[in-house]
């Protein structure tokens, strides 16, 4: 029996793509391409996610990109530029799981200070049991630590929960660890998912 439902944040609920900032900065779309490829970006942002401070981040890019620096502090100074509204399909059926008495939870990969931001802008956030942050607790899914530091921290049974993620990677380390898991792939595709697993949304 399902008795704790444990979203993913990013591009589950909340739509992140660091291009929509990016393009506004830059003046075509290869110029971000280039950007994004040359600084590799996804290492640099996947360090945020871990716990390095963005001070520390930025100044390191700074120094080996100094064309680039302003495009890292935009990133921080700019970030609600870098995020979309909160999908409403998926805001629903965490208000429907809530309302059935479900336990309803979060592990994120975010950045600790863009995560700070975020709270402040979506008060949804706030209707969770509990998020664990991996900018905060310095562990990134797909390790495992994370997960067991969310069993462990928040009581969770692994047999008892299902996991929402859009990440392949993210999905296989908790179904290895005995979740329930759900791959998001699109809104509309979520409902139908939980109702397989006998939720009731």
């Amino acid at each position: 029996m399902i008795t704790t439902v444990v979203f993913d944040l990013g591009n589950v609920l909340i739509p992140w793509n660091p291009y929509w900032l990016f393009r506004k900065l830059l003046p075509d779309d290869g110029a971000v391409a280039r950007f994004l490829q040359e600084v590799d970006f996804a290492a640099w942002n996947a360090d945020l996610d871990a716990g390095h401070s963005f001070a520390e981040s930025i100044e390191d890019l700074g120094q080996r990109f100094p064309h680039y620096r302003h495009l890292a502090q935009a990133y921080l100074d700019r970030w609600d530029e870098a995020i979309g509204p909160t999908i409403p399909e998926s805001l629903a059926i965490l208000h429907e799981l809530k309302a059935a008495g479900l336990r309803v939870l979060a592990l994120t990969n975010f950045a600790r200070e863009t995560f700070a931001k975020t709270r402040l802008s979506r008060p949804f956030l706030a209707e969770f049991e509990g998020i664990v942050v991996s900018g905060e607790v310095r562990l990134t899914k797909p390790d495992p630590a994370i997960y067991e530091l969310l069993f462990e921290r928040h009581g969770v049974s692994a047999a008892e929960a299902v996991f929402i993620d859009d990440s392949a990677a993210n999905i296989a380390t908790a179904s290895a660890l005995g979740m329930h898991t759900v791959h998001f792939t699109a809104p509309e595709c979520l409902r139908p998912a939980l109702r397989k697993l006998h939720l009731p949304v």
